[in-house]
């Protein structure tokens, strides 16, 4: 590990985020220092597939935490996605042992699809990663 990547590993600043989906997962990677997340690429795969591929990237990236975007109805409210997230979210924390945050992504999706990406779910991702990293206890 270089000297570098140590320091980013000690002050606990590298993160996956996932915009969870029953057929896809939307991953995207970023950093305390850039403050924002960049899409990677969707995973389209389910059950021990899916884990997988979760599996490789947490190996080439490295990450120190994990964030899972659970979506709400408009009203706040949950729905059967909310509790599938969440599901999801403790999957990764007891498969992976890695701190894994969750947060509301309501309308990324929308956000994504309006700023035209090409792949919405890894943007999705993306801005989702980017929401936690401008919470003030992130």
């Amino acid at each position: 590990m270089s000297a570098a990547s140590a320091t980013a590993r000690a002050s606990g600043s590298r993160f996956l985020a996932f915009d969870f989906g029953l057929k896809r997962v939307g991953v995207a990677s970023g950093n305390r220092l850039l403050g924002e997340g960049q899409p990677l690429r969707t995973i389209a795969a389910e059950g021990d597939a899916r884990f997988a591929a979760i599996s490789l990237l947490i190996k080439e990236w490295e990450p120190d935490a994990l964030v899972v975007g659970v979506p709400f109805h408009p009203d706040g409210a949950e729905h059967d996605n909310t509790r599938r997230a969440r599901r999801f979210a403790r999957q990764l924390q007891g498969r992976f042992g890695l701190p894994v945050h969750e947060v509301d992504e309501r309308y990324t999706t929308t956000e994504a699809l309006a700023a035209g990406a090409a792949d919405a779910d890894a943007a999705s991702a993306a801005i989702i990663l980017s929401q936690f990293l401008r919470e003030p206890c992130a």
